[in-house]
Parts: structure tokens; C-alpha cells; sequence
């Protein structure tokens, strides 16, 4: 159905909204591929857009507020017309005061048609001018037909032949109050709907509200003042008081205090801060002083981009949602034919008055059916999920990864930052030539100051911390995968891996079994090489992350392999995997060969997902079907990544595989409400029941039970943010 909409003739009609809503871009839940600067509606489904962006600040509900109006002042009006239809009449028995009381239901009708379902009328226009027949096709036509006819009836009451006339009273049969309690009913439903849908992005919302709006800068002369967070620039020196939230990311210059990062990481316990500490915007200081250095600001800080993250995510459709989009595609037109044939039966072989009931039944039909709760279905499942796990620290790209998650039967994990702190320690130097510990350390320490790599970090601390001096050098190359070398002085210097040594035929043999004795401790060893002779090598240790035991005991117990990847020497993975409990494991990978590990293990029909943080990871993570970044690692893996997990733990897989077991349940749960809902409701409506019981189906119930399938789904969905993961 879609496919036949002419984009360039849709008019979208525009809700009187604030003047500055006109430069947001606006976006359909339920059709994400409709995009428009300013609020409207959408031209497939007729659902009010929503912003593409949400905004800081108070929430527009402008449209809710005159919905609340509109409902308020139909239910108001539709309570005479009630009282009138359902005994009114019995107490009147002259003419005249019956021939009033009809005129009575037109007045009362006639607000509530015309103005109160005013905004269905406009999408059911809507619809029919882009060929994209939805929910207001429906509400429209129903409404439309029992009110006009009630009209005339009052108008033109002799027109109408005596098929049409109740065969006790001889008067034509009205249906003001259906098409009035209709409009109201519909309108509670689209009130309830819109406070619910509202919800869907309350975790966002939530996210927006963290930030601080002020921060304390440190002025070179040593004053301090108090500006908005907008006047914060890079390089800033800014006070964080205790109590305080942390103003942008950036790196603690002095002090020392603990900080809740709950909000991005979601686990409650404080994380404790020194100089050279990275620090998180939005998170809470505790009882410490400190000074930072401003480092991301604006839209790069962690904050903003979750909360990119989590939007981009929220629109995009799963997979699942083909088979509701399908159904959806050809529903309305089904429904339509079936409420014409219902009309023509009942006019044929139904009781008297056969045109009066075949009208009541056809828009009966009409009005019970509902493609709006198919359309809903998958998507508010999804704003609400992904929304849950932003909370939680677990940031899905998009909803397929959410749906391809719970798929997962193995999982690939990088040794270095994902199943190890990621923060490794230089504990070993052995100098083998004429050179001391020393001096051994200082060069290669002056090679790797170049090098962002956690070991390199690691051996340059420790050169540190030994109060080492380093020294200059030239000509640096990195060999990725392999290590770095370079010339100091004369002196031409080589640190890295045992292959790096192979290809320079460097001879390290005798030394084989001392190293091997580190790697059974689990060190990761560095070979140093001076003027191509093998001059000592350094023993780096990473300690194992304290969840990691029971996060990978958790996934075991889940049916999931989980195997270990690294580039490290196979004695040291095999030390690792022993001490986390890992009997698969897979080292001395270089980065080009980690993808086709995946590959292989694909080929053997396994649902691969991989877990990794460096740039080196973004390949293999890009082929395994679902690719996992440790948010502690770098941009690059995380934007290739479908899951990032903001602390970069593994207890963040476990929460994520819940969340997609819980979130693909819930979703299947609202497309068999839906698909139930009119597989019973639409027979019914048409009177299937009619010939066994007598009893048929009244349009107002049709509108109630129609309003509430909607409901129903958004609140269900709702139920997500309430899980225990």
C-alpha cells in the first residue's frame, strides 16, 4: 500500500503548535521514512508526528490538551443522547414532542460529530487524497455514514421507503447517538494513547534532564564564576563542588572524590576519581573537590550521544514488523469489502428493517476494525526497550539488533579491555644483554609513549613510576598487530610480539621457558630487540574484571558458548581462559584474522555475536551478526557496533539478552492482541453471531472495544519499562 503513495501530492495538515516547532523535524513512529520540518500528520497512518529529535526543556502537549478538550466536551454532549435513545423516547408519546426530540439529537449530535471527531475527518480526507487508506478511513466512513444518514432522516424523513421504517412506531430508525458515542469513544482512546505514547520516551527524556545548566569555571587568574553549560568551551578548566553534576566530559586535573555514574553505566556503586580520571557529563560528584579539564562538550559528549543513540534506535524497524506492515498493507480495503458485504447480506436476508440493520452492521464493521493497534505493535515495544537499556547502560543501534540478539548461541570476547580491566600493569623486566632493567625500560618505554595501546600505557607508567627517564626517537613505524620500532640515537629499537621477533629473525629461544613461565601467570609478554639482537623482554598483567566470572557463568548457563579471542601467546590465553572458565579460545590472532574466525564458525551455522572495544575489533565486529562494543573503548567500534555497552562489561551482554528475550516476547504478545482482536471482533461486528444468539454487535461497542485494542497495545508495551533484567 505503501508503495503506491505520491509523496509529492501529500498535504499534511498542520497542528497550531509554537512558532519555533516549525524548525523541528517531525517523524512518524509507526513510518520513520516520513520526515517533515514542523508537526502534522503522518499521510500512511494518519498518527500525529512526533519530533525526530526530543527536545530539553517542557514537553509540547498541546495536542493531548485539546484532545482531553475535545473528549471532555463530547462526553458532555453524548449523555442526552444517551438518556434519549436508551428510555427517552418511551416517555414521550405525542407527535410533536417526538418529532423535538429528534431535532433535540441532531443539536446535541452535531458539536460532537462535526468538531469533536473534526480531526478524524481531516486524516480521512487525508487518506483518501494519498491512496493510503488507514485507521480514519474507517472512523471516517463509519461516523460519517451514521450521522449523514441521520441527518436526512430528520431532514427528509419521506424520502425513505417502508423497509427502512420501524414496523411498531413507522419512524425511520436514528443514529445520532452511535455516531456521537463513536467520536467519543474514539477520542477517549486517542487521549489515553497519546498520554501513553508520551511514556514511551520518558527515558530520554530523563537523560535530557540530567544535565547540569551551569558550570564553574576556573578563570586563568584564579577567580571563579558561575556560567551557563552553552559558554563552556574545550580546554576549560572547570570546579566540581560535592553534590554536583559533572558539567561535559573531560579529565580530572587535581582532587580526588567518588562519582555516581549510574546514569550511564547503571550500576549504582561510585566509582572513585583521581587526576588523570576520565569523568562523564551529567554524573554525580559525592563528597569531593575536584578541578577537570573540558574535554567533549555539546553534542560530543557521552550523553548527547546516547541519546542519539537511543533515537536513531527507536525509529528503526525489526525485522518482525514485516509481517504487521504486510497484513496492514492490504487491511483497510479488506475491511471495507467486508462491511459492504455485510450491508448487502443483511439487506437481502436480514430481519426488519432490513436496510436499517444491514447500516447499523456494515458500519459496525467498520468501526470495530483497527490497523492502527497492528501498526503500533512492534514499535512502541521498541521505543520502550530501548529506552530501558539506555538506563542500563546497553545501547542497541537499532531494533534489529535487539531482535537478533536473543538469537545468539556464541559469543566471541576480546581477552584485552572486555574480559580484563583493560588497565594492565608492567610487573616483570629482564634485561638479557649488557644493558640494565633501566636502561632496558627507558627505551622501550620511549618507543611506546607514541602508542595508544593499553600495554604501551601500561610500560610507560611503569617507566614512571621508577622514575625512569625517556628519551628521544626517530623514524617510529607501528606494525599493527605486531609492534612498534624506531631508532633512538643511533640505536635501532624493536618492541612488540613473538611474531614482530619472527619477521625480524630476531633469536629468542634460550629465553622460551622463563617467558612461558610468565604467560602461565598470565602476563602478556613484550620482546625487546636492539640493533636486531634480542636484548630482554617486559611482563605486562591486566587483571581479570570482577564480573567477568559470573557474567560468563550466567551466558553458560543461557546455552551460550563463549569463546575468547586474543592476540596474546596461546600459554597466557590458556591462563585467562582457565581463571574465567572459557575452554574455548583462540590466540596469537592478528586483527585481519579475527574476522575470519567469525566467519568460519558462521559457516558452521553459528549465530556469532562478537565483543570488542579497539579500532582493530570494528572488522570483525561489522561480520558477526550481532557486534558488541565496550563503551571504554573507541569511537569507531562503537559506531560500527549494532550493542554498545557503556561500561564495557560483560554483565552488559546478560542484561542485553534479556532485554531482546523480553522485548521480542512483548512484541509478539501485541501483534497476537491485534491480530485476535480482529480475527474475533470484524465477525462479530457483521453479525455472525446473529443467527444462534439474536444478539448483534452495536456500533458504540465497536468503537470502545476499537479505541481500547490501541490502548491495550502501548500499555503492554509500557510493561517493558518494568522488567527485572
Amino acid at each position: 500500500m505503501e508503495n503506491l503513495i505520491d509523496k509529492s501530492h501529500i498535504h499534511q495538515h498542520v497542528h497550531p503548535k509554537t512558532e519555533s516547532s516549525k524548525n523541528i523535524e517531525y517523524t512518524c513512529p509507526m513510518h520513520p521514512q516520513i520526515r517533515q520540518m514542523g508537526p502534522g500528520n503522518c499521510p500512511i497512518c494518519g498518527m500525529t508526528l512526533e519530533p525526530v529529535e526530543i527536545q530539553k526543556g517542557e514537553e509540547d502537549d498541546s495536542e493531548y490538551v485539546l484532545m482531553l478538550k475535545r473528549f471532555l466536551v463530547s462526553a458532555l454532549l453524548s449523555l442526552p443522547l444517551l438518556f434519549i435513545t436508551m428510555g427517552g423516547r418511551h416517555l414521550v408519546h405525542q407527535a410533536d414532542l417526538l418529532q423535538n426530540m429528534k431535532w433535540a439529537e441532531l443539536i446535541f449530535a452535531t458539536p460532537v460529530v462535526l468538531w469533536g471527531g473534526s480531526p478524524f475527518f481531516l486524516k480521512f480526507w487525508q487518506s483518501l487524497k494519498s491512496k493510503s487508506l488507514n485507521m480514519f478511513t474507517l472512523i471516517g466512513l463509519g461516523t460519517g455514514v451514521a450521522y449523514g444518514y441521520s441527518l436526512v432522516a430528520v431532514l427528509f424523513p419521506q424520502i425513505f421507503p417502508v423497509s427502512f421504517k420501524d414496523t411498531m412506531t413507522g419512524e425511520v430508525g436514528l443514529y445520532f447517538e452511535a455516531a456521537a458515542v463513536i467520536v467519543t469513544l474514539i477520542l477517549l482512546g486517542q487521549v489515553l494513547e497519546l498520554k501513553a505514547r508520551g511514556q514511551t520516551s520518558a527515558a530520554i527524556k530523563a537523560l535530557l534532564g540530567l544535565a547540569p545548566k551551569t558550570a564553574r569555571r576556573v578563570n586563568a587568574n584564579g577567580t571563579e564564576e558561575d556560567i551557563p553549560l552553552e559558554k563552556v568551551v574545550v580546554n576549560d578548566q572547570l570546579r566540581v563542588r560535592p553534590g554536583e553534576k559533572i558539567p561535559v566530559d573531560g579529565t580530572v586535573l587535581s582532587g580526588l572524590s567518588s562519582v555516581d555514574e549510574s546514569m550511564v553505566s547503571g550500576e549504582a556503586v561510585p566509582v572513585e576519581k583521581i587526576a588523570g580520571s576520565s569523568v562523564v557529563g551529567a554524573t554525580i560528584n559525592a563528597t569531593g573537590s575536584f578541578i577537570m579539564k573540558a574535554e567533549k562538550i555539546g553534542k560530543d559528549t557521552l550523553l548527547a550521544q546516547i541519546v542519539q543513540m537511543v533515537s536513531e534506535a527507536q525509529r528503526s524497524r525489526a525485522p518482525i514488523q514485516k509481517l504487521a506492515d504486510l497484513v496492514a498493507g492490504y487491511f483497510v480495503p479488506i475491511v471495507i469489502l467486508i462491511s459492504v458485504i455485510t450491508g448487502i447480506v443483511w439487506a437481502l436476508v436480514g430481519p426488519d428493517p432490513k436496510l436499517a440493520h444491514a447500516i447499523v452492521n456494515a458500519v459496525a464493521v467498520l468501526i470495530i476494525a483497527c490497523p492502527c493497534a497492528l501498526g503500533l505493535a512492534t514499535p512502541m515495544s521498541i521505543m520502550v526497550a530501548t529506552g530501558r537499556g539506555a538506563t542500563l547502560g546497553v545501547l542497541f543501534k537499532n531494533a534489529e539488533a535487539i531482535e537478533q540478539m536473543r538469537k545468539v548461541d556464541t559469543i566471541i570476547v576480546d581477552k584485552t579491555g572486555t574480559l580484563t580491566a583493560g588497565k594492565p600493569k608492567l610487573v616483570t623486566v629482564k634485561s638479557v644483554g649488557t644493558l640494565s632493567e633501566n636502561e632496558l625500560l627507558s627505551l622501550a618505554a620511549s618507543l611506546e609513549k607514541a602508542s595508544e595501546h593499553p600495554l604501551a600505557t601500561a610500560i610507560v607508567t611503569g617507566a614512571k613510576e621508577r622514575n625512569i627517564t625517556l628519551v628521544d626517537v626517530t623514524d617510529f613505524s607501528s606494525v599493527t598487530g605486531k609492534g612498534i620500532k624506531a631508532l633512538a640515537g643511533s640505536k635501532k629499537i624493536a618492541v612488540g610480539n613473538i611474531v614482530l621477533m619472527d619477521d625480524l629473525s630476531i633469536n629468542y629461544k634460550n629465553f622460551e621457558k622463563e617467558m612461558d613461565a610468565l604467560r602461565e601467570d598470565g602476563q602478556t609478554v613484550m620482546f625487546v630487540a636492539i640493533d636486531n639482537e634480542f636484548a630482554g623482554f617486559l611482563g605486562v598483567i591486566d587483571p581479570i574484571k570482577e564480573t567477568t566470572l559470573i557474567a560468563i557463568k550466567t551466558l553458560q548457563d543461557l546455552g551460550i558458548k563463549v569463546a575468547m579471542i586474543t592476540g596474546d601467546n596461546s600459554k597466557t590465553a590458556e591462563s585467562v581462559a582457565k581463571k574465567v572458565g572459557i575452554d574455548l579460545f583462540f590466540a596469537d590472532v592478528l586483527p585481519e584474522k579475527k574476522a575470519e574466525i567469525i566467519k568460519k564458525l558462521q559457516d558452521e551455522g553459528k549465530f556469532v555475536a562478537m565483543a570488542g572495544d579497539g579500532i582493530n575489533d570494528a572488522p570483525a565486529l561489522a561480520l558477526a551478526q550481532v557486534g558488541i562494543a565496550m563503551g571504554t573503548g573507541t569511537d569507531v567500534a562503537m559506531n560500527t557496533a549494532g550493542l554498545t555497552l557503556v561500561k564495557g562489561d560483560l554483565m552488559g551482554i546478560v542484561r542485553a539478552r534479556s532485554l531482546s528475550e523480553h522485548t521480542i516476547k512483548n512484541i509478539k504478545q501485541n501483534l497476537f492482541f491485534a491480530f485476535i482482536y480482529n480475527i474475533i471482533g470484524i465477525p462479530i461486528a457483521a453479525g455472525i453471531l446473529y443467527p444462534f444468539t439474536g444478539l448483534l454487535l452495536n456500533p458504540m461497542i465497536a468503537a470502545g472495544a476499537m479505541s481500547l485494542s490501541s490502548v491495550s497495545v502501548v500499555f503492554n508495551a509500557l510493561r517493558l519499562k518494568r522488567v527485572k533484567l
